[in-house]
């Protein structure tokens, strides 16, 4: 991977408006197209396989009237009057009328109507209207709402307070406030402070912004075409801003590091790419995993905002690794630190020498007492986590924002009527077994109301076709408080006794038990989701670090600051601490928020977890000193760690004063877990284990490393490759070794040591296992196992790639011949390796490469020997092996493998012959032969592009000789 990114950062620096005008079409193409189809944002908290889901569609089957959503108009009397007064009745009566009028409107049920319920208020002042729409919220128009509103109108003329309420008048626009600013101009200070530069603090908030608004523009898309909750913009902005600017930040500290070591504009901007990018990739990567994760869930809406965050963070990642070296290529050596300055002191400071840096200062101090450290973080934040045992989840419970119509709807139906009447439960009854219907649903509605909890329940009203009946039971407390929930759990486990006694099984629901029956599903789902994640880092960073205690401790510490960022959220949001500081209004917490905050503290965890300890591991590989690796990770890292976690923290925190009820406490715990995480784990915990640990945290068993792929985080395998290809352009050749070793560790053959010009040829002469490895290696199909080696200008392992796109390899068949022609042969290896745009292999370079072979073979006395259609199995050895070279050449490559048969007859002066007028003169012969075998010096053609010999040897067989 890092070669990969290497690649691209030096592509987007040396074409950097290429790059720049692509991400500007991008984003202009994804606004553009957002805006223009017009996608509406739409709060729908359906969730298949539960039981209130389960009877909402039922009744959408079978009591379609009752199915759709439904809204309350509030009217409420002045001081000293009541709705009862001939004149606010007749205004009531009046928008009653007007309400049935409303395209989209089902039914009304007015408060003096024959089939009301408990629609006027103990003291006559409030009464309220029942809307009831055709469809579900998300088919509800806003032409519809609008009018709805408008008969409101009525009332207030007869001199009533009215208001609208119920889940259709959800506010679900998105917007940003002033605080939300504040968060980017705080990250603006912090970048401006890291780096001492204005230049370089714009370019991460200007790839985070470009980012923020692809990302933006991508889920507006989306939402035009299916249901998308106005959480979910909101939640891709906070995520995105951040971590865009986060990972622009660890690739930009990287090349500004190197340019104060006086490292070239170019190359530094690659190598930042490949090596602080590459964590950033991973990092990235992390976080996507666990936000995709959310799918396995099963709940629609909390799916749509796990993806929209994880595009959100796509982008952040693509604009981190494209976009900033484009950037960085169009100021050049403008960013390079003035020798002097802060910046460049501290990317030359020595570990030991010059002034401490703060990071230096807070390692030492850990260092001194490690384990108070552990036992002062593990305190803390265990001390944090605790109100998370009384953790209350809960949907919103639809009181809408301050100020808006809802809220004043629901204020006063709180005040006139109790709060269970702003949570209605609606029980469905089954009545097709029954003879007595409502002398059933009198005793059922008799049953539950005897249950705690019950202000009143309604009469059963069955459907035309007298299947299913449907009862409103209003619950005392409201719909968000553990009462409500308990009365929903009492009226289920009713269910079985009903149904024995009258033969009408029962379901219950309504908004208040489907919030209840998600609240309860992500509560089940928390803790298999906290280990997946858990079991996912120990994973991911077994393979980065190879290590067993660093992803251990890294888990730990991930639980350690998740469940304590919750613990505060209950505090302040459950419990109400500083709650008026922060303009909470204290209640349950958001059902979705400990799994939502799990899945992105996850991925930011990991991401300080890389580079912190990565650089802890490079110097432990060298030094082999525990204590010292610490001590230098850290202090390299502390700063742009420390600024990382501070820019996450301000943007996340932004959103908390002014935020949408919904993401503010989703913000806030961001906010907190990032911050626990960065400065009480990374930056305190992490050093004082490692100390700890010493030697061991760097144990990892044989067999495990055996089976761990290798992930180059750092880069470590990149440096390599790039010394090597600097040693490849020293010395152009096709073929260059140096001490190169084939084969197996354990049967290595080797060293061996030559240099083949262009054109020139190999002869790879030896037993034909050792000759065969020898020559797959130089093809680039097998690795080497030590030494140098380059093939074509590209080194190998590293350069694997480009020699295989390079080296055609002929496959010759000396002792059975194979089935088909001699066109058929050329056209497969044509089709194999032809462009995607080609259909079909070009007839006219089967024929050419044909007449080709039959020419280097020679005429016979009635003309070519074979055409394109003669069939292989006719030819000879010769001939047919000069076919297969010609079909492996019309690959056009720069350099071509050929083995023979050991049989001395396999390579004869005539073959060698044929070859030297087969095989152009610019392309590379690699060819493996027996002990034996005739030599192509025989012919003077190729001899004249300069002939070498390699003999190689497997260590074991030399042995036995």
């Amino acid at each position: 991977m890092a070669l990969l990114l290497h690649r691209i950062g030096r592509f987007a620096f040396r074409r950097a408006w290429y790059v720049i005008v692509a991400w500007v079409l991008l984003l202009g193409g994804l606004l553009g197209t957002g805006l223009a189809l017009g996608g509406q944002l739409q709060d729908s908290f359906a969730i298949p396989g539960t039981e209130s889901q389960t009877a909402i569609d039922q009744l959408a089957a079978v009591f379609p009237e009752t199915a759709g959503a439904s809204a309350k108009a509030v009217v409420e009397a002045p001081d000293g009057d009541t709705v009862e007064a001939a004149s606010a009745r007749e205004a009531i009566e009046a928008m009653e009328a007007e309400l049935e009028q409303v395209d989209g409107v089902a039914s009304v049920l007015g408060p003096f109507d024959e089939y009301a319920g408990d629609q006027i208020s103990g003291d006559g002042r409030t009464a309220y209207i029942q809307i009831q729409f055709d469809g579900q919220v998300t088919d509800v128009t806003p032409e519809s709402l609008e009018a709805v509103e408008a008969t409101g109108e009525l009332g207030s003329d007869a001199g009533l307070a009215v208001a609208f309420g119920g889940d259709v008048f959800q506010e679900t626009s998105f917007g940003l406030t002033i605080t939300e600013v504040f968060g980017v101009l705080f990250a603006a200070v912090v970048l401006i402070i890291t780096f001492g530069s204005l230049l370089a603090a714009g370019m991460p908030l200007l790839t985070a912004l470009v980012g923020v608004g692809a990302a933006f523009g991508g889920i507006s898309i989306v939402a035009a075409f299916t249901t998308v909750s106005s959480t979910a913009p909101m939640l891709a902005v906070m995520i995105g801003l951040a971590v865009g600017i986060d990972y622009a930040l660890f690739i930009l500290s990287r090349h500004r590091n190197q340019l104060a070591r006086g490292q070239d504009p170019e190359d530094s901007a690659a190598e930042a790419v490949a090596t602080a990018g590459g964590a950033v990739v991973f990092a990235g990567l992390t976080v996507i995993i666990a936000l995709l994760g959310l799918l396995v869930v099963g709940i629609p809406f909390l799916s749509v905002m796990g993806v929209g965050a994880a595009f959100a963070v796509l982008i952040a990642v693509a604009g981190a690794v494209t976009l900033l070296p484009a950037l960085l290529g169009v100021f050049g050596r403008k960013l390079v630190p003035k020798p002097g300055s802060r910046a460049h002191r501290r990317a030359n400071a020595a570990d030991d020498g010059g002034k401490r840096t703060m990071g230096r200062r807070w390692v030492d101090l850990v260092l001194k007492a490690p384990v108070v450290f552990v036992v002062l973080v593990v305190g803390v934040l265990g001390a944090a986590a605790v109100p998370a045992l009384s953790l209350d989840l809960n949907l919103p419970n639809g009181s809408g924002t301050e100020g808006s119509s809802q809220r004043e709807a629901y204020e006063m139906i709180d005040e006139g009527f109790g709060p269970g009447y702003n949570g209605p439960l609606i029980l469905t009854v089954d009545i097709t077994q029954t003879t007595d219907i409502f002398g059933d649903l009198d005793a059922i509605g008799a049953r539950i109301g005897e249950l705690d909890d019950v202000a009143f329940v309604g009469q059963g009203l069955p459907n035309p076709t007298a299947d299913t009946a449907i009862i409103q039971v209003i619950p005392e407390s409201a719909p968000d408080a553990p009462a409500t929930k308990v009365l929903v759990e009492n009226i289920r486990e009713l269910e079985p006794s009903i149904t024995a006694d009258y033969g009408t099984p029962i379901a219950v629901t309504g908004y208040t038990a489907v919030a209840i029956d998600i609240s309860n599903r992500l509560a089940d789902a928390l803790i298999p989701f906290a280990l997946i994640v858990v079991g996912l880092s120990i994973v991911l960073l077994l393979m980065v670090f190879r290590s067993v205690f660093v992803p251990i401790k890294a888990a730990l510490g991930f639980l350690l600051s998740a469940f304590g960022a919750i613990g505060v959220t209950v505090a302040i949001f459950q419990w109400g601490w500083f709650a008026d500081l922060l303009h909470v209004e204290p209640g349950p917490i958001l059902s979705f928020l400990p799994i939502l905050l799990m899945a992105v503290l996850f991925g930011l965890a990991m991401d300080y977890q890389v580079f912190l300890v990565s650089g802890m591991r490079e110097e432990f590989v060298k030094t082999g000193d525990a204590r010292r690796s610490v001590v230098h990770g850290f202090q390299h890292a502390a700063r742009v760690v420390t600024a990382a976690a501070l820019i996450m923290f301000f943007v996340f925190f932004a959103f908390v004063p002014e935020g949408a009820g919904v993401i503010k406490g989703i913000a806030f715990a961001l906010a907190v877990g990032v911050a626990f995480d960065a400065f009480l784990v990374r930056m305190t915990l992490v050093p004082a284990a490692m100390a700890l640990a010493g030697n061991a945290a760097w144990w990892l068993p044989k067999w495990l490393a055996r089976v761990l792929p290798n992930v180059d985080i750092e880069g470590e395998g990149l440096r390599t490759h790039l010394e090597q290809e600097e040693w490849a352009a020293s010395r152009p050749a096709a073929v260059n070794a140096e001490g190169a070793v084939f084969g197996l560790p354990e049967r290595p053959i080797g060293p061996l040591t030559v240099e083949v010009p262009a054109g020139g040829v190999l002869v790879v002469q030896g037993d034909a296992v050792d000759r065969r490895v020898v020559s797959a290696t130089l093809a680039g199909r097998l690795a080497p196992v030590g030494g140098r080696l380059a093939v074509l200008g590209s080194p190998l392992p590293s350069g694997a790639g480009a020699v295989m796109r390079g080296v055609a390899i002929a496959e010759v068949a000396a002792h059975a011949a194979p089935g088909g022609t001699v066109g058929e042969l050329i056209a497969g290896r044509l089709d194999a390796t032809r462009p995607w745009y080609r259909i079909a292999p070009s007839n006219s370079l089967v024929r050419t490469w044909t007449e080709r072979a039959a020419a280097a073979v020679g005429h016979g006395p009635d003309g070519p020997r074979f055409t394109t259609e003669t069939p292989l199995a006719a030819l000879g050895v010769e001939a047919r092996t000069i076919v297969a070279v010609a079909a492996a050449l019309a690959e056009r490559p720069k350099a071509i493998v050929i083995d023979l048969d050991d049989d001395p007859g396999s390579a004869t002066g005539g073959l060698w012959h044929a070859l030297a007028e087969l095989v152009p003169a610019q392309v590379t012969v690699i060819v493996g032969v027996g002990p034996s075998a005739v030599s192509p010096a025989v012919s003077p053609q190729l001899a004249a592009r300069g002939i070498r010999t390699l003999e190689p040897v497997s260590r074991i067989q030399e042995a036995l000789r």
